[in-house]
């Protein structure tokens, strides 16, 4: 791509919208930079990259801005099918995103995840696990360092461990990497992605450009996830729960890659089924790069998790306070309580993202959650299907510190508190790590009670 030759219209000025913008600046590309919500942040980053040359694009100018650019380079957070890259798409130009302009200057060995839930701690541990073994990996993608950042320093040497978010896969078309981990498929974003069949197709397109020389690492157990194997050309390596595959699996208490065994489920330091899977995930990668098994093994193990995932806050008057802000949708809520060890309060609600809530109660019977204190914009959508699963001990409030303060004083010494909402925070709060942090500040909050 000749950057000189070249004008881009850059929109979201999020992390990733920035780093592009500042990508394409250094190397002398005309770059138009618009928002249409400009807090004091993006005021800042506006005056920033418009001294090094950048053009700045209100709401007056939009449409000229428009017709001068040549190449969009959208936010994962603006849709596709809103106003401006239909207007892109309608005047014949090409509509990319961070990770597609980044893709095309990748010499690193990249791994990348997708999937429903497990995609950041994957990553994170897939990560460390590398390191571990001694070769150089970078963590990027969707969790907040955006790979247009670490491309350019990353040589033919390293690796590049991606996360993947369907919000980035509507605008990526040209990433190979070497292996792709599907983690699971469930329901989520149907606001945005309208239908089941749309988000599948969505995460099926990170094994689009495999081929034989490639990889693909999928979840057996998951039906969906295990279908992705009849439409790809990679070489198909399988993780499961439930039995021998051709791959990583579990069988009597350890996780084992094709017969040779990593390590026991008892050596992990974080707990869940859920991150059993995630552990088999990166068992799979290490046996697919024949990467030094005691020292993968060992890094595996001693992994203690992400901020905002399951993580203890506190333990105040005999209640634990837990944060897994992150679980922004039922089944990632469901495998959050079905990972409590008592008596559980949870805290339920906030952005709807179009999912029926009806599932989310129905598997909470099976947990230990005993209350919900429900809070947020989509509190009476949540309420009503609390109603028609028959779960009827609930609370209902508009606000999250009310919520948390009610949570409180229902929960007793012995039990905990989950805050695992089971829907966006945008109701409220920036992102989930805002609101994990509100959460933790809350709880931190609270007054011990003397005997």
């Amino acid at each position: 791509m000749y950057f000189k030759g070249q004008k881009f219209f850059v929109a979201g000025l999020s992390v990733s919208g920035e780093s592009s913008a500042r990508f394409l600046l250094e190397r002398g590309a005309e770059v138009y930079l618009y928002d249409d919500v400009v807090s004091e942040n993006i005021s800042k980053v506006f005056s920033e990259l418009q001294a090094l040359g950048a053009h700045i694009v209100n709401a007056e100018s939009l449409d000229a801005a428009i017709l001068k650019s040549d190449i969009l380079v959208l936010s994962p957070g603006i849709p596709i099918d809103t106003m401006l890259p239909v207007t892109f798409r309608k005047q014949g130009k090409s509509i990319i995103g961070e990770e597609e302009l980044a893709a095309a200057y990748l010499r690193a060995t990249s791994v990348a995840v997708t999937g429903t839930n497990g995609k950041t701690t994957t990553v994170t541990m897939l990560n460390e696990m590398l390191n571990a073994t001694g070769v150089h990996s970078v963590a990027c993608g969707n969790n907040g360092n955006p790979l247009i950042k670490e491309v350019e320093d990353l040589t033919f040497k390293d690796y590049a461990v991606l996360e993947i978010s369907s919000f980035q896969l509507e605008t990526l078309t040209s990433l190979r990497p070497h292996i792709a981990v599907v983690t699971n498929i469930t329901e989520d974003h149907l606001n945005r992605h309208y239908n089941m069949e749309n988000y599948i197709f969505l995460k099926s397109k990170i094994l689009r450009n495999l081929r034989e020389s490639e990889f693909a690492v999928l979840n057996y157990d998951d039906p969906i996830v295990r279908g992705f194997a009849k439409n790809t050309k990679a070489k198909v390596i399988y993780f499961s729960m439930q039995g021998r595959v051709d791959g990583a699996y579990f069988e009597n208490g350890g996780l084992y890659y094709n017969g040779e065994k990593y390590l026991d489920v008892s050596e992990l330091t974080i707990s869940g089924v859920h991150n059993v899977y995630n552990a088999l995930a990166c068992v799979a990668v290490a046996g697919v790069l024949g990467v030094d098994k005691k020292k993968a093994s060992a890094a595996i193990c001693a992994f203690k998790g992400i901020r905002h995932r399951v993580e203890k806050i506190r333990e105040v008057n005999g209640v634990t306070y837990i944060d897994d802000s992150k679980g922004t949708n039922i089944d990632a809520t469901i495998k959050a309580a079905q990972s409590m060890n008592g008596p559980t309060v949870i805290l339920l609600g906030g952005k709807d993202k179009g999912e029926d809530y009806v599932p989310l109660f129905e598997g909470l019977t099976s947990t230990p959650v005993i209350h919900a204190v429900i809070y947020g914009e989509n509190r009476f959508k949540m309420m009503n299907a609390a109603v028609r699963a028959g779960f009827l001990s609930f609370s209902l409030c508009s606000e999250f510190k009310t919520a948390v303060r009610i949570a409180e004083y229902i929960a007793k010494p012995g039990q905990r508190v989950l805050l695992s909402p089971a829907s966006a925070s945008f109701d409220s709060f920036t992102n989930y790590e805002e609101r994990g942090d509100a959460f933790k500040e809350l709880v931190e909050k609270i007054n011990e009670v003397a005997d």
